[in-house]
C-alpha cells in the first residue's frame, strides 16, 4: 500500500513543460468533411443529466484529494488578462507559476517540484513573461486574433499571431469568429482556422470557441470538429469574458468531439475549459469527467489545461488545510 508521499508523487509526476505535445504527433488537420460535421448532434437533456450526476458520483478524500489537487495545479494556465496589467504584475504571476504552493506545504507532502502548466498574457506582456520564466520550462501563451471578441480586421488578427510568436509565445490562444457558427458558414470557419494555424508556425494553437455565445450544444459539437479539422492543437471553451463560460455540459460535448476525432484520425487534441472555474472542488469534477471520457493520457499538461487564476488560490488553501488541519485566510496565498 502506498504512503501519502508515494501516492502524491505518483499522481503529480509529469514531463517537463515543453511547448509541444510530449511524445504525440501534432494534429495536422484534415480536409473539411461536411458530412461528418452535419451528422454531429447533441442530445441536450441527456448531456445535462450526465453532467449533473458527476458532482455526487465522483469524489476523492484525504490523501487522494490532495494528490489530485496538486495534479490540477500542474494543469493550470495561470492567467492575467486585465486592462491594468503591468510588467510588475506579470513578473509576480510568473514567480507564482514557478512556485505555486508554499515550499513547506510541498515538503510536507513529499513533492520536490511543482509548477503550473503555462502563463497566459496579452501580447504586450509576452516578452516580460518569457524573460521571467527563462529556464523554468514553463511556456508562455498569448491571447490573440482580436481577443476577446475576434472582430478586428482579419489581416490584423493574423499579424497579431505573428507578432506574439516573434516575441516568444510558445502557445497562441485564438478566438474564432462566432458569426460563422451562428450562420452555419462552416467553410469560412475552417478556412479561418487553417490561416490561424499556419500563422502560428511552430507555436501551438488553442482555438477558443466562446461556447456561451454559440447558441446550442450542437453548434459547440460542430465548431469543435471544424477547429480540429483546421489543425487546432487544443479546443477551448471560453475567453472568460462571456456571460457564460466553461460548463460541464459543454465540456462533455467537446471531450466527445475530441474522442471522435482521435478515433477517426489517430491524432490527439487537447482540451481547455476556461472561465468560471474558481473552486478546488470544481477542478476535481472536471478531472473526473476528463478521466472518464478521454482517459489517463489527457491528465497531462500537453493535453489538458484549466484557464484560471483564482482557482490556484483556493487549491492552495485546501492543501494547507490537508497538511495542517486548519484553513487559512485567502490573503496568505497571493497570486501576483
Amino acid at each position: 500500500m502506498q504512503t501519502r508521499n508515494e501516492e502524491t508523487t505518483a499522481v503529480t509526476r509529469r514531463a517537463d513543460h515543453l511547448p509541444q505535445l510530449a511524445g504525440e504527433p501534432r494534429n495536422p488537420g484534415m480536409e473539411l468533411d461536411m458530412d461528418w460535421v452535419m451528422r454531429a448532434q447533441a442530445n441536450t437533456s441527456a448531456i445535462e443529466r450526465r453532467a449533473a450526476s458527476l458532482p455526487g458520483r465522483r469524489s476523492v478524500k484525504k490523501d487522494y484529494q490532495a494528490a489530485w489537487l496538486l495534479k490540477a495545479i500542474s494543469l493550470i494556465d495561470l492567467t492575467t488578462l486585465a486592462g491594468d496589467d503591468t510588467p510588475g504584475r506579470v513578473r509576480r504571476l510568473c514567480a507564482k507559476a514557478r512556485q505555486p504552493v508554499r515550499a513547506d506545504l510541498l515538503e510536507a507532502l513529499g513533492v520536490e517540484r511543482l509548477t503550473t502548466g503555462a502563463v497566459c498574457v496579452y501580447h504586450d506582456m509576452v516578452e516580460v513573461a518569457v524573460e521571467a520564466l527563462a529556464g523554468s520550462g514553463i511556456p508562455v501563451a498569448a491571447v490573440s486574433t482580436g481577443f476577446p471578441a475576434g472582430l478586428s480586421p482579419f489581416e490584423l488578427r493574423v499579424a497579431e499571431i505573428g507578432e506574439s510568436v516573434k516575441a516568444g509565445a510558445a502557445e497562441i490562444d485564438i478566438v474564432i469568429s462566432r458569426r460563422h457558427v451562428l450562420t452555419g458558414n462552416w467553410q469560412a470557419l475552417y478556412d479561418e482556422m487553417r490561416e490561424f494555424r499556419a500563422a502560428c508556425g511552430e507555436a501551438y494553437v488553442k482555438a477558443i470557441l466562446a461556447t456561451g455565445e454559440l447558441g446550442s450544444l450542437r453548434n459547440v459539437a460542430r465548431a469543435s470538429l471544424i477547429c480540429m479539422m483546421g489543425g487546432a492543437d487544443f479546443i477551448k471553451t471560453s475567453t472568460g469574458k462571456e456571460s457564460v463560460n466553461a460548463t460541464l455540459p459543454v465540456s462533455l460535448v467537446m471531450m466527445r468531439a475530441i474522442r471522435d476525432y482521435e478515433a477517426r484520425t489517430g491524432f490527439k487534441v487537447g482540451y481547455k475549459p476556461a472561465g468560471g472555474i474558481s473552486k478546488a472542488k470544481d477542478s476535481l469534477v472536471y478531472l473526473s469527467l476528463l478521466k472518464e471520457e478521454l482517459g489517463n493520457r489527457w491528465l497531462q499538461p500537453d493535453l489538458f489545461r484549466f484557464g484560471a487564476s483564482s482557482l490556484l488560490g483556493d487549491i492552495e488553501r485546501q492543501i494547507e488545510h490537508h497538511v495542517t488541519g486548519a484553513y487559512s485566510a485567502a490573503f496568505r496565498h497571493p497570486l501576483a
